[in-house]
């Protein structure tokens, strides 16, 4: 069988710790991006809806590295961490859409690493039906440096939270591997509540800020067939001086003359408003959602180039 390309990665819900703990384990959420890796004759990496990763990591292929000359498909993520050896999703933005980072001299400054979860086709078999502790156990058998998973404990969601980590996932073991799904048998149990969110504009800076970005306008879309581009919030914390300059050059050829938010603004919140078409995706952490449904203390995480702005919507834990 050869190797599948490419390949959907399996989506988890979110929710709480599972009550029946005995059926699940807990992995460490990694804060990165999404990604499939292809070992073979050419490493390959991609994202979702096929993206191709494969240039903007290469350090991928070191990851990759023993298992040369077998056909395999990993899950996982590509991190970067912080000097005290945490993901952090905010250096991750330096590499995210860069498309030769050698050359750009950030291999060094900004490197990035792959961390493998999960196995789904390994020397021509696809191993999508067998349970998650086989796939588990067939991946740490290959020589990969590949994290542990742990019981399904609330002291592993508390030691995750005392460092500083996003939260985990609770995967049942006995869960087969669908492509593309989002399924209950895997639960994100976050320690920050983030959104994804799907950018419609922007307020002009003042001051420090003034020729760029001061504040974003934000969205998600509503529930299908019929949902509109909503509005949710506006946000303007949580940047660097080289992240607003980032997204102003994402967003700028994006303007156009009016709003593609399906109702009224509140407020005055559209005087001045730069106008742009919804097709840049990025997370906030927040504190709650309100009655009129905004985002309430919203904090800017960063783009998500691995998300597709149709596919945003308001997550609620099951």
């Amino acid at each position: 069988m050869a190797v599948p390309y490419p390949v959907e990665p399996m989506l988890a819900v979110p929710g709480e710790l599972p009550g029946d703990g005995d059926a699940y384990a807990l992995e460490v959420k990694w804060d990165g991006i999404r990604a499939i890796a292809y070992a073979g004759r050419d490493a390959r990496v991609t994202g979702r809806h096929g993206a191709d990763f494969t240039s903007r990591y290469p350090e991928v292929r070191d990851v990759l590295a023993p298992l040369a000359g077998r056909g395999a498909v990993l899950d996982g993520e590509v991190v970067a961490f912080d000097p005290l050896g945490r993901p952090s999703f905010a250096r991750l933005q330096r590499r995210m859409h860069v498309t030769d980072p050698a050359g750009a001299r950030l291999l060094g400054h900004v490197p990035v690493t792959y961390v493998p979860f999960d196995l789904l086709h390994l020397d021509g078999h696809s191993l999508y039906d067998l349970p998650y502790r086989e796939r588990r156990d067939l991946l740490g058998s290959l020589g990969l440096d590949v994290p542990p998973y742990f019981p399904c404990e609330p002291e592993v969601v508390e030691a995750t939270r005392r460092q500083g980590l996003e939260g985990v996932v609770a995967k049942r073991l006995d869960s087969p591997y669908r492509p593309g799904r989002r399924v209950g048998w895997w639960v994100k149990v976050k320690n920050l509540r983030t959104a994804d969110v799907v950018i419609g504009g922007w307020k002009p800076g003042r001051g420090r800020r003034a020729g760029g970005v001061g504040s974003l306008l934000l969205g998600v879309y509503g529930e299908r067939p019929y949902g509109g581009f909503e509005f949710v919030g506006h946000v303007g914390t949580g940047f660097t001086d080289a992240m607003l300059d980032d997204t102003y050059r994402l967003l700028a050829p994006l303007r156009i003359g009016r709003s593609a938010f399906s109702s009224d603004l509140p407020g005055g919140i559209a005087k001045d408003a730069v106008w742009v078409r919804p097709e840049v995706v990025g997370e906030v952490a927040y504190t709650m959602w309100t009655r009129d449904g905004r985002l309430r203390n919203p904090v800017w995480r960063g783009v998500r180039a691995d998300r597709v702005p149709a596919e945003v919507r308001r997550e609620e834990p099951r």
